[in-house]
């Protein structure tokens, strides 16, 4: 048997696999009640948080059953995901790693600021943990908020070491609640990520099952007609490209866990009607973006990233790969309410439940339908200029205008010289450079959604100055040949970015591909600006939309070697990562 190719249909159990099972895994639970400043488990007798300023954490295999198979997870101290790390902004925490795997290991503190020798990247910051060896990590808390932690070996992050870390702030909460949960999604497969790899390098939309179809053709010509139907499908055939890849793996491998329990497990948070309960998502996905809603309640985002923001009430966010948001609930009615996220190309979810008491459940929505990617996903803002300011003449894509699309005229882009060659297949000249557009499949759905325009982060940004260069880098993409780079380079081929200390300077992003990509960069903040080079919010992990361009300012204020690269795991395996040194 082909060892690329899928198993039989009489193998699959499509339940199983979107649904998992209702007990299983090594999971820890994570709920917090704080009247006031109490901390307590939901879940009694499981050690899943530590607290303090000296931690003790083994990397460990463990075996976990989410799908019916035992199969080995690579975790902390035994749990999926790892103990929740409870924190005080300003005080100097010790955390010793300690490797009990047979190969290196490694953890990075995602969006800590922090010396770069602590920083848990093998190869720029440290050499990595050796097997029976340990690693004392030591750095003062400078920020506080909701933040996690992860492995930076290989695909290990994929097998389950990661976990919450949250940093009391040294005052009182901007933003106080009654009750603090941390909800963590994560992507979980029963496959060797090594063969996930392996399989997107041979045939890169090999967990893409949902290809256009005859029964989709004729529901477009029933919506559209026969003559933008068959102008839809001869473009997208002459691109050789795929309208519907929004993702490089699917619900079809992947169980999508939440606070690493499945959807059939049903993690449940505890609330009295009236109560404010602050909710802090995490998306510690290797490969998966969500969008997150709570039927019948609205939520009011208070901080992303960490970062405490102006509040913004909506229906539903999405939160890509690596990125935190923290929201406000205000339950009012003695019933249960359905956490709801599902994958950005409707593949799958993952869900749990705030109840009044334990047990109680609420209906699960329907995953949403699958659009295909627009105009503006494929050409930025040319679309506009070409298509009469939006893109419902072109059929089987998302109906209405162009979301959110800038009336200003596109920025002039520069492409390297390096993106002409065979691992680029698409550079876009004229970037969309709004923020307010909430993404494929959220655009004009009935619900009001956040977009990066809503966010302002409270107090401005940390450097005044404004930057005194500008860095523009690209990125770029072969989705036939599942190749991932900045500006046509792979990482092994390309030099250092080289930052001066103390300096401030702008990066400017452009996105020359049609899939999204979370862009991070260790040690120093990205503070995004909109369109006119305002500040907009302050963030460590920045999703870039298709053919979109954003521009970010940062102050170079850590010397050292850090990594800099797309939180898509296989993206940054297959690339798209650099080395970004200060000095």
């Amino acid at each position: 048997m082909n060892p690329f190719s899928p198993p039989p249909a009489a193998d699959l159990s499509r339940r199983r696999f979107v649904q998992g099972l209702a007990l299983g895994g090594a999971a820890a639970g994570l709920g917090l009640l704080r009247p006031p400043n109490a901390w307590a488990l939901t879940s009694p007798g499981q050690p899943s948080v530590l607290g303090g300023t000296e931690f003790a954490l083994d990397i460990v295999e463990a075996t976990v059953n989410f799908n019916g198979v035992a199969r080995p997870a690579t975790t902390v101290n035994g749990g999926v995901p790892g103990p929740l790390l409870r924190m005080r902004e300003g005080t100097t925490v010790n955390l010793r790693v300690s490797n009990r795997l047979r190969v290196p290991t490694s953890i990075h503190w995602h969006g800590i600021i922090l010396p770069f020798r602590m920083d848990g990247v093998p190869g720029l910051s440290f050499d990595g943990i050796a097997p029976g060896e340990s690693f004392v990590y030591r750095f003062q808390l400078r920020q506080s908020g909701t933040y996690w932690y992860h492995s930076h070996s290989g695909f290990q992050e994929q097998n389950a070491l990661y976990g919450p870390l949250v940093i009391e702030p040294a005052g009182r909460e901007r933003y106080p609640a009654d009750r603090d949960y941390v909800v963590m999604l994560n992507d979980w497969t029963d496959e060797d990520p090594a063969r996930i790899y392996a399989r997107l390098k041979k045939q890169s939309d090999y967990y893409n099952f949902a290809q256009p179809t005859v029964p989709d053709f004729f529901r477009d010509v029933r919506e559209k007609g026969l003559r933008q139907t068959l102008a839809m499908r001869r473009m997208w055939n002459a691109m050789r490209m795929n309208p519907t890849d929004l993702g490089d793996v699917s619900g079809y491998t992947y169980t999508y866990l939440m606070n690493g329990t499945t959807p059939a497990g049903n993690w449940t948070g505890i609330f009295r009607p009236g109560e404010k309960i602050r909710l802090r998502f995490i998306n510690g996905s290797s490969s998966s973006i969500f969008d997150v809603r709570i039927p019948g309640l609205k939520m009011t985002v208070i901080a992303a990233d960490g970062q405490d923001v102006q509040p913004v009430p909506v229906d539903e966010f999405r939160i890509s790969a690596a990125e935190t948001y923290d929201v406000i609930v205000e339950p009012q009615e003695e019933r249960a309410y359905t956490l709801f996220a599902q994958s950005i190309d409707r593949s799958g979810y993952a869900r749990g439940t705030l109840a009044p008491r334990a047990g109680m459940e609420a209906e699960v929505p329907a995953l949403d339908r699958r659009l295909w990617l627009g105009m503006q996903d494929m050409m930025g803002a040319m679309s506009h200029a070409d298509h009469g300011g939006g893109h419902a003449a072109m059929p089987g894509m998302e109906h209405g205008g162009v979301a959110g699309m800038a009336t200003s005229p596109a920025p002039v882009v520069r492409h390297a010289r390096t993106e002409y060659g065979p691992g680029v297949d698409m550079r876009v000249d004229t970037p969309r450079s709004n923020l307010d557009d909430p993404g494929i499949g959220l655009r004009d759905n009935g619900r009001r959604a956040l977009t990066y325009a809503d966010l302002h982060t409270v107090g401005g940004p940390l450097d005044a100055r404004e930057p005194g260069r500008e860095i523009e880098l690209h990125l770029t993409g072969n989705m036939e040949r599942f190749m991932w780079s900045f500006d046509g380079i792979k990482f092994p081929d390309a030099k250092p970015i080289h930052f001066n200390t103390g300096e401030r300077l702008r990066i400017v992003l452009v996105n020359d591909t049609m899939m999204n990509h979370p862009i991070h960069l260790h040690g120093m903040w990205s503070e995004l600006e909109n369109p006119h080079g305002q500040f907009q919010v302050r963030k460590h992990t920045i999703n870039v939309q298709p053919a979109q361009r954003i521009t970010y300012a940062v102050t170079a204020d850590a010397p050292g070697r850090w990594a800099y690269h797309c939180h898509l795991l296989y993206h940054m395996e297959a690339g798209m990562f650099r080395e970004v040194v200060v000095a």
